[in-house]
């Protein structure tokens, strides 16, 4: 029986690593489809517990007996919903925009790491605490993962995996690369490269007031790739919900 248990154990946790890494494939190889996938999934998840958490804390907001319709929470959790989804959407376009392959292959590793440890921090929480993962994902996850994907593209930059561009780079490209009529893709890649030359331009303002080896930490929580803990909060969520689902069938 422990040894059954054991294999169900491993079996369980090669799919949540499978899902991990097909959710990370699919953001490298469509990234426009997966901004879609992403933004619906935002909207579907979101609405449903949106609408839950406001209708249980109705009496934490308002005097009882004046309490609003419960209609009044699906107007409040369809617009935070929206929202939410649209920021979820554009974060995924930002994270894996571009035409560099082998920058984009370095982020879709380090995105598929964030999302597992938010998986795995979900499912650490459940079962130590009875935690809820799509719930405790879904509201608490954002800032913290996105501060692990923005920890790790500034690694790999400070490493010279990743190039830097500046602003007069960025412009001669414009100027002499860029066609008339860009692409998509050329356009995706230009959106990186001005998202990558504002956290730059984020630490270089910082750095006037502190060291810059201080600045660049603090330009860590003020990059534009915290953005992506949305997205990595999202999938981490799912994906921990359907591991313990899986562990209470299972196991």
């Amino acid at each position: 029986m422990a040894l059954i248990r054991i294999v169900l154990n491993g079996l369980i946790m090669a799919a949540e690593i499978a899902a991990v890494a097909a959710v990370a494939y699919f953001g490298f190889l469509h990234p426009f489809i997966f901004a879609a996938v992403t933004a619906v999934l935002a909207f579907l998840v979101g609405l449903r517990l949106e609408y839950a958490r406001l209708a249980f804390e109705f009496p934490f907001y308002f005097e009882a007996g004046r309490a609003p319709r419960l209609w009044f929470a699906w107007m409040v959790g369809l617009g935070e919903s929206v929202a939410k989804a649209l920021l979820a959407g554009v974060a995924a376009v930002l994270t894996f925009s571009g035409t560099d392959t082998e920058r984009l292959w370095l982020v879709a590793i380090v995105f598929g790491l964030s999302v597992y440890f938010g998986a795995w921090m979900l499912r650490s929480l459940a079962h130590s605490l009875g935690a809820r993962p799509e719930r405790w994902g879904y509201f608490r996850l954002a800032a913290p993962l996105g501060v692990i994907f923005s920890t790790g593209i500034a690694v790999l930059i400070w490493a010279d995996a990743i190039a830097q561009p500046s602003i007069s780079d960025i412009s001669l490209r414009t100027i002499w690369d860029l066609p008339a009529q860009p692409s998509i893709a050329q356009m995706s890649e230009l959106v990186f490269q001005l998202k990558q030359a504002f956290d730059d331009f984020v630490v270089r303002v910082i750095s006037v007031f502190v060291p810059l080896e201080a600045a660049r930490v603090l330009g860590i929580f003020l990059s534009v790739n915290m953005l992506t803990g949305f997205v990595s909060a999202l999938y981490a969520s799912i994906v921990a919900s359907g591991v313990k689902r899986a562990e209470d069938v299972l196991l």
